[in-house]
């Protein structure tokens, strides 16, 4: 083997002992940006009022969310306000107010504000369309006046409520991603979890279904982390909560 010339072993050396001998800086990294995201989920029984947060850090294309707060709204679910639509806005306000107290306020016209109703609004929706109609244009009145950007109040489908189940399920169980040892998302190798939700007058399952480039018949088509997942709900009607305690009284009694 040859030997390094000399003068290159010195030059070496020298620059090694200049480099120690510089002071050196921490140079700063800009931090993240904190964005916020607020979604009510007017339900049944009550409504109830979620923050979210995510920074520019993105999974496949997909952000990465943790929920940081929420709210309950005061009183009865916003189905309940048919006969009197301006209460239901009405009674957002407080968990409203509390939203822009935790939000920066620099940030909360850049805040994206959802309304998702389901069951009892979908059968609202069904049995008396005009009052549905009039309590959903109150709410939109309602959420139009607060600081935030609001995106929309709509009446979810059956397939997409469960779907978005399947989603948080799955999410929180990180079957999407994973952290590895490095802090870094990667993906996290493991199968899909069903969801098996329990309502009061019924049930649905909802999974993945393999294979096939369009949603199944109920079922909904999502892209999320990179990945295509067509996922389809099963109805289980009258076995629900009522259902099943009219089926154990009907049992006791006999």
């Amino acid at each position: 083997r040859e030997l390094l010339p000399p003068w290159l072993v010195i030059i070496a050396g020298l620059t090694g002992i200049v480099l120690l001998c510089v002071s050196t800086k921490d140079v700063p990294i800009a931090p993240l940006r904190t964005k916020y995201g607020i979604v009510l989920d007017a339900g049944p029984s009550r409504t109830i009022l979620f923050i979210y947060q995510w920074t520019t850090t993105k999974a496949n294309k997909t952000g990465v969310i943790r929920e940081c707060s929420s709210c309950s709204v005061q009183g009865p679910g916003v189905s309940n306000y048919s006969n009197s639509p301006q209460k239901a806005g009405k009674s957002l306000e407080q968990c409203l107010n509390r939203a822009q107290r935790e939000i920066p306020a620099e940030q909360h016209s850049q805040t994206p504000l959802y309304l998702g109703a389901t069951a009892s609004m979908r059968q609202l929706n069904l049995t008396h369309p005009t009052l549905s109609d009039g309590l959903l244009a109150a709410l939109t009145v309602a959420l139009k006046s607060s600081p935030f950007d609001f995106q929309g109040a709509q009446i979810l489908s059956s397939p997409d409520q469960e779907a978005f189940n399947w989603v948080a399920v799955n999410y929180v169980l990180e079957n999407f991603f994973k952290y590895d040892w490095r802090g870094q998302l990667v993906p996290s190798g493991k199968g899909m979890a069903g969801v098996l939700s329990v309502g009061r007058t019924s049930a649905q399952l909802t999974s993945k279904v393999e294979g096939g480039n369009q949603a199944p018949k109920e079922g909904v088509r999502l892209q999320l982390y990179g990945q295509t997942h067509n996922v389809y709900t099963h109805h289980c009607p009258c076995h629900g909560t009522e259902q099943l305690r009219s089926r154990l009284l009907s049992r006791l009694i006999q």
